[in-house]
């Protein structure tokens, strides 16, 4: 007995055996500490050296809660109108053109003029603060003179002569008080040298306000950069694409038509980026990716309108409110009307923790856009029988991507898919036919010619954006989306 007493301390007093030692090579890789006198946040890179390097802490990527109010607050604000992001993306081309033309006449003192034009919502007015900013920021870097920089709204004018007087409070180099019009004493001053050599770069947004019956103020405003002392760099915003053409003939034949920079519509894949770099700043994912798209393709197809994209987004996070206030309602009631048990309690408890997660989908966008938009197609397609909207569910399916048309028989194999995953008896064969022949007539898809049904070429008449409006929600219609 001794002895064993003896050989338990021994083992129970020896000193602790060697760690294995690491291998002589490891592959590299990001490890995360996990001992308990280590930082969580840690990260180490095994080099092949075997050097421990340190790398920044990941960012964590949250998850939203729209029941907070401070995280919906965030959201909202980021796609407010507003808000202006952080970099004017998807512009890069037109605010290039519209700096080099104001470096130049600010390097040459030279006056000029320039014409900005587009439909409204296309970021001609965002961009114009972005170029005011790189120009002073250029001219700094230079060593030239700071230009003076005069912002107008010209729908805030009470007169549209007034542009003069706010032009002439800017340039302070005026001598005594005359009786005489602000636009008077600004064409006499340009008349003549002058010591001054800032530059006044004059940003005139809302252009089109000041035509008048007899074109004179806008007339007489853009003549200010022809007078041979002049020092204005006149930019003006409008949403008349062909005002330059229409209201200024004479500046043409007098060889000083102001150059004009057209802002086009935003494409789709515009506006989803627009969309994606507001959010982007986020430290949640707040969309599906789905749904963001299925706003841009819309507003493109509609007007390109950026103003629309957020207001629309900023429409569906209220449609997620909404679903979970009424979900929880509805919940909680049922609850009430059973008898109370732990179970209830714990479906409950379920029910909030899942939804305190929830992210906007495809549904809640297509309820926003219904807001918005609505078209004789969407009509018609909310109107069809159950089955032929799945037709339009598979056709869309189908098409997607590069192949514009199919064979009846594989819209038809398409249309069985969807209806068996969504737990709904297809039809057969030949009364798939006959719904397509329908479908045909109502101009939703083209069906071509053939001596067997199933070879009979089919090709959608609508677009995506018009059957994913329409459906909404529904089992088959969220099946199609998301995959």
């Amino acid at each position: 007995m001794p002895a064993i007493a003896a050989k338990r301390r021994l083992r129970s007093h020896a000193s602790p055996l060697p760690a294995p030692s690491t291998p002589s090579r490891k592959s590299p890789r990001r490890c995360t500490a996990a001992t308990p006198n280590s930082s969580i946040t840690e990260n180490i890179v095994i080099t092949d050296g075997n050097k421990a390097e340190s790398l920044e802490p990941a960012a964590v990527n949250l998850r939203w809660n729209p029941k907070d109010g401070e995280q919906l607050r965030m959201v909202k604000e980021a796609l407010h109108l507003s808000t202006a992001p952080s970099s004017v993306v998807c512009r890069e081309e037109e605010q290039n053109v519209v700096l080099e033309f104001c470096k130049g006449c600010v390097e040459h003192e030279k006056a000029g003029s320039l014409y900005i034009c587009g439909c409204p919502g296309t970021g001609k007015s965002l961009s114009m603060e972005k170029v005011k900013e790189l120009l002073l920021n250029w001219a700094t870097e230079a060593g030239f003179p700071l230009p003076d920089v005069l912002s107008v709204n010209c729908t805030s004018l009470a007169n549209t002569s007034d542009i003069f007087t706010k032009i002439l409070g800017v340039d302070q180099t005026r001598g005594k008080k005359v009786s005489t019009t602000p636009l008077q004493q600004l064409q006499n001053m340009y008349s003549h040298k002058s010591s001054s050599k800032n530059m006044l770069l004059i940003v005139a947004d809302e252009l089109d306000y000041l035509i008048t019956k007899n074109r004179a103020v806008l007339h007489d405003l853009f003549m200010l950069t022809t007078f041979p002392f002049s020092r204005c760099i006149l930019i003006g915003v409008a949403n008349s694409i062909d005002l330059a053409d229409r209201f200024l003939p004479r500046l043409t034949s007098l060889n000083c038509k102001p150059i004009v920079v057209t802002f086009r519509a935003y494409t789709k894949d515009q506006i989803l980026r627009i969309l994606e770099e507001r959010l982007n700043g986020l430290p949640y994912t707040v969309f599906q990716h789905q749904a963001l798209e299925l706003c841009a393709r819309k507003v493109a197809a509609a007007s390109g309108d950026m103003r629309n994209a957020l207001c629309i987004c900023r429409s569906a996070i209220e449609m997620l409110e909404a679903e979970i206030r009424e979900s929880a309602s509805n919940l909680y009631t049922s609850l009430e009307e059973k008898s109370s048990s732990r179970q209830n309690l714990a479906t409950a408890s379920e029910f909030v923790k899942k939804q305190e997660f929830d992210i906007v989908r495809i549904d809640h966008m297509a309820l926003a856009l219904s807001k918005t938009y609505r078209s004789p197609v969407v009509d018609t397609i909310q109107s069809l029988p159950h089955h032929q909207q799945i037709i339009l569910c598979s056709s869309m399916k189908h098409f997607r991507g590069a192949k514009k048309d199919a064979i009846l028989g594989e819209l038809y194999k398409s249309y069985t898919e969807i209806c068996k995953s969504s737990l709904i008896p297809p039809v057969g064969i030949l009364e798939f036919s006959n719904m397509c022949t329908v479908l045909n007539d109502q101009g939703l898809i083209k069906l071509g010619q053939s001596r067997e049904d199933n070879l009979r070429r089919v090709t959608p008449k609508v677009d995506e954006g018009d059957i994913t409006f329409a459906l909404q929600v529904g089992s088959f219609g969220s099946d199609w989306r998301l995959h």
